[in-house]
């Protein structure tokens, strides 16, 4: 049986003879498995293709696909399930923030249990900033309850997948990507693994808060339409209480006179319109803007340069998607 690690890689350099050296002790345990380990170089500025290449010189199991520039994790990660074509595909980090000491355990659930996929879970966010981790486990809160995607609070990318996962992932080929969302609507049977967060081995993490703030906001957009439901819910309440305030100052005109005049608080409900207004636009500027994407039909990723030959179906499936 063949198992391809997808590995994205984004400034790895100084990480990726550390899991290689890890993945080497996983595959001498694991020799009843075909181990491929491609990289996924996603427009690295540093030395991570020479390393890359380095490795592939020496270990014919080590291949790469490079982009032409940064597309981001979502598109490295949809090239690894593109060029991948193992019976068993992986996706983990460079960082070994993603345990490959798992992978035995991995592969006995799909193979021995009969899971279609094993994904993971960190029990703790030790090493983390507390802010950050709130907001985390706010965002995964929110996801669970205004969608229908099934999204584990600390749920990794790191998974393993067979075959039928894979293709079904293939199968949902639009732009905007958030995998952990689409890793929960396509379903299948799926066991959970807990472990310990892993701080990483070398380098530093290239996702800052506001950087996961917005890939938050497209996980959101792309998963619910809850906020354009707040939109127009805001809009029915606000006109509700302009009614009334209008009624009420009319009343109190007539009872009590002098009512009607005053510019300091007419500025402030205008501007307190206004703002709920703008946010309104906003949220329909979001999904326009993710629609507008997607009818463009761009490629999710440009290979320039790879050693990994895609076979005549995975051929197919990637022009059909594209």
């Amino acid at each position: 049986m063949k198992l391809t690690a997808i590995v994205p890689c984004y400034n790895e350099e100084a990480a990726l003879h550390f899991f290689y050296e890890e993945m080497q002790k996983v595959m001498q345990d694991m020799q009843y498995v075909d181990f491929e380990l491609l990289f996924i170089n996603d427009g690295s500025k540093d030395k991570t293709l020479e390393v890359i290449k380095e490795l592939a010189a020496e270990d014919n199991r080590v291949k790469y696909v490079s982009f032409s520039r940064n597309f981001g994790k979502e598109a490295a990660i949809y090239a690894g399930l593109t060029y991948s074509d193992g019976d068993l595909t992986a996706i983990m980090d460079a960082d070994l923030q993603d345990p490959p000491s798992l992978l035995p355990q991995m592969y006995e659930a799909i193979v021995e249990e009969g899971y279609d996929s094993v994904a993971t879970r960190r029990v703790n966010r030790k090493g983390e900033p507390p802010i950050r981790s709130f907001f985390a486990r706010c965002f995964y809160r929110l996801m669970n309850r205004i969608s229908k995607a099934d999204i584990v609070d600390g749920a990794r990318d790191y998974r393993l997948m067979n075959r039928a996962f894979v293709d079904a992932m293939l199968k949902m080929s639009e732009y905007n990507r958030f995998s952990k969302g689409l890793f929960g609507w396509v379903g299948f049977d799926t066991k959970w693994l807990e472990f310990e967060n892993v701080e990483r081995v070398a380098g530093e993490t290239k996702w800052s808060f506001w950087k996961l703030f917005l890939y938050s906001i497209d996980g959101i957009v792309a998963f619910s339409t809850m906020p354009l439901s707040i939109a127009a819910f805001l809009g029915v309440t606000m006109c509700a209480v302009s009614a009334v305030a209008v009624i009420f100052t009319i009343v109190r005109q007539l009872l009590y006179g002098g009512s009607a005049f005053g510019w300091p608080s007419m500025v402030c409900i205008i501007m307190f319109l206004g703002g709920i207004q703008l946010l309104c636009i906003g949220i329909l500027g979001s999904y326009l803007a993710k629609t507008y994407l997607e009818v463009k039909r761009r490629p999710v990723f440009i290979c320039k340069e790879t050693n990994k030959a895609k076979t005549g179906e995975q051929v197919k499936d990637s022009e059909e998607a594209q």
